[in-house]
């Protein structure tokens, strides 16, 4: 399959502070992969060296055959981002948000109009972007990611803070991108949203990648964490190995009529994190300038 995306042993400091790590990724045409990490992990700094705003402190990335440490002009018709409230005017109505991108990509209005409907924004096409729900500016950025039909597409937390009927909703446009042919690249500290979606993972803690694969399989490589959790009907929580030396405890445990529940606990993205680096991929007490 063709790199789209190929990065080689990227660092980058500010200042004396090492953010990323000799960072090495590639990224086939037409998949979705995931960067997961905390807040202040790195993930913001390595999507902006990705897309050329920034340069890294070393190593080399190429994007659709670009370098991008000194990127061509011409690279940006191939990408989209969708980063925070990157690229709102918010005096302006959602349809002069596009029709501004428009005439720069020299796109004509049917596809402002289409974009819209797709987003489910027509009816609003009005209404000033300061005016929006945040579901909403959320779909807007989206809209303006892709109006013009990029081959790459780069979205930062894209579901963060949003309630859940909007996120299904975001999902279900990304994987639409994704059976078009288009790349995605993700960065999320949702590890659900991350396994729904996404082919291959990166964990990134502290500016390294701890881990790298297909999410099933990850779980798989640490299913030594996979336990047996039973609710008794006095109230008691106890764990105990999915192995075989569990079965006599759960035999008398049956025996006694002492089980409410009984659950298998499998390993997920969240969990191996854990294992990894002590820390949660959710992280809100400890964000940090440069991510």
């Amino acid at each position: 399959m063709e790199k789209v995306i190929e990065i080689t042993q990227v660092t980058h400091r500010f200042g004396d502070k090492e953010v990323l790590k000799e960072i090495s990724l590639s990224v086939e045409r037409g998949e979705i992969i995931g960067l997961l990490g905390p807040s202040g992990a790195g993930k913001t700094t390595l999507i902006k060296i990705i897309t050329g705003q920034l340069r890294p402190t070393s190593g080399t990335v190429r994007l659709a055959g670009y370098d991008m440490t000194k990127p061509d002009k011409d690279v940006y018709n191939k990408i989209g981002m969708m980063m925070d409230n990157f690229g709102l005017y918010e005096r302006l109505s959602c349809y002069d948000n596009l029709k501004l991108y428009a005439d720069i990509y020299q796109i004509g209005s049917e596809r402002i109009t289409e974009v819209l409907k797709w987003v489910g924004l027509y009816e609003d096409r009005k209404c000033p972007a300061q005016k929006l729900s945040k579901g909403m500016k959320g779909r807007l950025m989206l809209a303006r990611a892709v109006l013009h039909r990029p081959e790459i597409l780069f979205l930062d937390e894209p579901t963060s803070g949003l309630d859940p009927a909007t996120t299904r909703r975001i999902h279900d446009m990304i994987m639409n991108m994704r059976s078009e042919g288009m790349t995605i690249f993700l960065t999320t500290h949702n590890m659900v949203e991350a396994e729904k979606l996404c082919k291959h993972v990166a964990l990134l803690h502290e500016g390294s990648i701890v881990e790298y694969g297909v999410p099933e399989e990850i779980n798989r490589r640490y299913n030594h964490m996979n336990k047996l959790r039973l609710r008794l009907y006095d109230g008691t929580m106890t764990e105990l190995p999915n192995t075989e030396e569990a079965a006599d405890a759960v035999r008398e445990y049956l025996l006694h009529r002492q089980i409410e529940t009984i659950h298998s606990t499998e390993p997920n993205l969240e969990a191996v994190f854990m294992e990894l680096t002590g820390r949660s991929l959710v992280d809100r007490d400890e964000g940090t300038v440069w991510d």
